[in-house]
């Protein structure tokens, strides 16, 4: 099979830019014109040929296709190949059948036929395909973010880094790493996030909710009291006087906000009231009389 090369049949250079081929084209789709060669068969036919050429060589994704194609195929041929045996399959991800039932590319098929159908859209390449995978993390691994390696059927594992503050559903795309198609162009590979329910904290998109126990003491004197955050343990002052239920708002507390590192959510504690059980008998008598002044029993 005789690889037809049109950069010849323009009468230019490979390296020539695209106005040199558009000019060649002009001039020679002027002197082959059926018009100024009337009944001319062979005329007609070069007309053809150079309009064929033109339609590859004068776009530049098919020129770049046609090139490697080319390439290819001589670097085949060169290092002894059967020219009936070469995959033509590696340009469009399946057999080529031309008209004839039972005629794939193995066939002794011409090369210009082959371009002919390869460009004239009959024949498409298929576009490189995106994966998705799912991926579990806890909501720790979501405050402080963290990596994931991946395996993708039988490809090399891959090192995945998973940005600080992603919620369930956020996509993580990783470039180039999806399923190929012919030409070897690759898709995407999309990483899809679900962050595991936390037994302490209840998310709303960057703010965190979560229950802290009080002592009723500290409650209704005021004062300190330790709670253990995903940033790690901070002093919390409770203000005299608090009921169980009431929510104190610790600013920045909360949740990494995604792409924005130094930004926070905040971070709504719910007091629980706790009451002391080792109290002695001369405190239980102290506490009765309080009580008494405000219940009136």
């Amino acid at each position: 099979m005789e690889y037809k090369d049109y950069y010849k049949v323009l009468g230019v250079d490979r390296n020539a830019d695209q106005e040199t081929i558009k000019r060649a084209f002009r001039k020679l789709a002027r002197q082959y014109h059926p018009d100024a060669n009337k009944g001319d068969k062979k005329a007609e036919e070069k007309f053809k040929e150079i309009n064929e050429a033109y339609e590859v060589l004068g776009d530049p994704e098919k020129r770049k296709l046609y090139d490697q194609m080319g390439n290819s195929y001589r670097a085949y041929q060169q290092a002894g190949g059967d020219p009936r045996n070469y995959d033509w399959s590696q340009w469009t991800g399946f057999p080529f059948n031309f008209g004839q039932a039972g005629r794939t590319y193995q066939d002794d098929i011409d090369l210009g036929e082959f371009i002919r159908e390869i460009f004239s859209g009959r024949q498409t390449v298929r576009q490189p395909r995106d994966f998705e995978q799912g991926v579990e993390i806890s909501l720790e691994e979501a405050y402080h973010g963290t990596s994931r390696l991946i395996e993708r059927g039988g490809q090399p594992t891959i090192e995945v880094k998973i940005p600080r503050g992603v919620k369930t559903g956020s996509r993580i795309r990783v470039r180039g790493q999806g399923g190929k198609n012919a030409r070897g162009q690759a898709g995407d590979l999309y990483l899809v996030i679900e962050v595991k329910a936390h037994p302490v904290y209840e998310r709303k998109e960057d703010d965190l909710h979560r229950d802290i126990q009080v002592n009723a003491f500290i409650a209704i004197l005021g004062g300190e009291t330790i709670v253990d955050t995903l940033a790690g343990p901070i002093a919390v002052k409770i203000p005299p006087g608090t009921s169980s239920g009431t929510l104190i708002r610790l600013r920045g507390r909360g949740m990494p906000k995604l792409n924005k590192p130094d930004e926070f959510g905040d971070l709504y504690l719910r007091v629980m009231l706790t009451a002391p059980t080792d109290l002695t008998e001369s405190e239980k008598k102290k506490l009765a009389e309080i009580a008494h002044r405000y219940l009136g029993r």
